[in-house]
């Protein structure tokens, strides 16, 4: 696992011991952020259920200005942690240890918004993706043009909106897809 691009190109990142965390493969990452190019400029960036935090620090890699990174597991805490030492953006991040719903509601009442969020749920727990993604919709956490990347499995079946946010691209690679959307009405 490493950085694939932008200014720490070619780090390697560590991922935590055992099976509770699938990095995203690179090919995976290079369509990820083909779709997204060219990045918002001064980015503010969610990495939700991070793991190692391989998406956030791609993010900060290519121009992003923070990303928070938000885990409940302890080993993926200190990964994160340590992939940020190692690759010197500890400055431009916060990392978060707690449940995802509860630090969406905390940036609510904190009205912070993000211009890009990444959720990768434990792909089992089918109705957390449905929570999160309704969570950020009613949060207003969105920024009025950001966009929210879900990675999950082929087999599950994401709605077109949730609240005043809308699907507005799917990409399969393989087993895994790539769901994304933004607020209503706005084009890319």
């Amino acid at each position: 696992m490493r950085v694939i691009s932008g200014s720490r190109k070619g780090h390697k990142l560590i991922a935590p011991k055992g099976n509770s965390v699938r990095p995203t493969e690179d090919r995976v990452k290079e369509s990820l952020f083909n779709i997204l190019s060219p990045l918002k400029k001064e980015s503010m960036v969610l990495d939700l259920f991070a793991g190692s935090g391989g998406i956030g620090i791609e993010f900060l890699s290519r121009g992003s200005k923070k990303v928070y990174f938000v885990d409940r597991n302890t080993d993926s805490i200190r990964a994160i942690k340590k992939n940020l030492e190692h690759t010197k953006l500890m400055d431009c991040s916060e990392v978060i240890k707690g449940d995802a719903r509860g630090v969406i509601k905390q940036f609510k009442l904190d009205q912070m918004v993000f211009d890009y969020i990444y959720i990768d749920p434990p792909y089992a727990e089918v109705e957390l993706f449905h929570k999160i993604l309704q969570l950020i919709a009613d949060g207003g956490i969105l920024s009025h043009d950001g966009m929210i990347i879900v990675e999950h499995d082929k087999s599950m079946l994401l709605s077109k909106n949730y609240g005043d946010i809308e699907m507005f691209d799917n990409r399969n690679y393989g087993s895994k897809e790539m769901t994304y959307y933004r607020n209503k009405g706005v084009t890319v």
